[in-house]
């Protein structure tokens, strides 16, 4: 039969399609109903087309002040967590010492462990060391977990890198400054900036860790939780759309330029 066999030969392309749209789902009902204008407290049922929450997205008070406190905490954290992330990678990688087995099976410990653990134990270290809860122990807290995330990424990328790229530069008289920042630094690029896009995303989203260290620093998750037991204001659907946008422009960009230099090598 025909059409048993075109299922056949799509099945694969179709799965991989469904399953896209299944993931998709949540961000398609987040962006509806973000033009939503509900008659309650709670935006959880069509009511009406609006622009209201667009036009005003810091409408809701404290609303654009959380979003701020995670942005600079996930800036910070990001570059904080890709530079010491890159550094340890390079080191697993590159050179031999004792207890390198051991280090190895610590870096996918915060990955593996329960956030809730994790969580509980820096804020245990932080009351022993006296510290003041708030934004500088979010920020400690999210370098710790991203930490072993970048050096997986990084990781992954020195590994695959061929060494006689390094000993071509230097037999042309290159200095090891000149050979890190012309050879080694770019071919490790991809996995340095996916490493930090994955830290950046993953300090923005974090709550639980978060929640236990804060204090009285309030995050964009903290606020949309809060939020959520008194109702859900269509803002947060704003703030989230155009996050998400903002994701996929990265994305395609990153993929036109990658097309660019392919056309350009061939």
């Amino acid at each position: 039969m025909p059409f048993v066999n075109w299922l056949k030969r799509n099945l694969v392309v179709i799965a991989g399609l469904l399953t896209l749209g299944y993931l998709l789902l949540p961000n398609i009902i987040v962006t509806v109903f973000s033009f939503n204008k509900p008659k309650g407290r709670f935006n959880y049922a069509w009511q009406q087309f609006s622009l209201d929450a667009w036009k005003d997205p810091c409408g809701v008070p404290d609303l654009c002040g959380s979003l701020s406190v995670s942005l600079r905490i996930a800036f910070w954290a990001t570059l904080g967590a890709t530079l010491l992330g890159t550094l340890i990678a390079f080191a697993l990688v590159r050179y031999r010492f004792r207890a390198r087995g051991a280090v190895n099976s610590l870096i996918f410990l915060p990955m593996a462990m329960p956030e809730v653990v994790m969580a509980a134990s820096l804020l245990t270290l932080f009351l022993n060391m006296g510290a003041q809860l708030g934004f500088w122990t979010i920020l400690i807290a999210h370098i710790m977990f991203c930490l072993s995330f970048v050096v997986t990424a990084v990781k992954a990328r020195v590994m695959s890198m061929d060494p006689k790229l390094e000993e071509a530069a230097r037999d042309l008289y290159a200095g090891p400054f000149q050979t890190f920042v012309r050879v080694t630094l770019p071919i490790a690029a991809p996995g340095i900036a996916a490493g930090a896009l994955l830290a950046f995303a993953l300090s923005f989203d974090d709550f639980i860790i978060t929640n236990f260290n804060a204090g009285s620093t309030v995050t964009f998750p903290m606020f949309v939780w809060g939020s959520a037991q008194r109702g859900t204001p269509v803002q947060i659907n704003v703030i989230g759309t155009a996050m998400f946008l903002v994701a996929v422009l990265l994305v395609l960009a990153s993929m036109v330029v990658s097309n660019r230099r392919n056309r350009q090598k061939a």
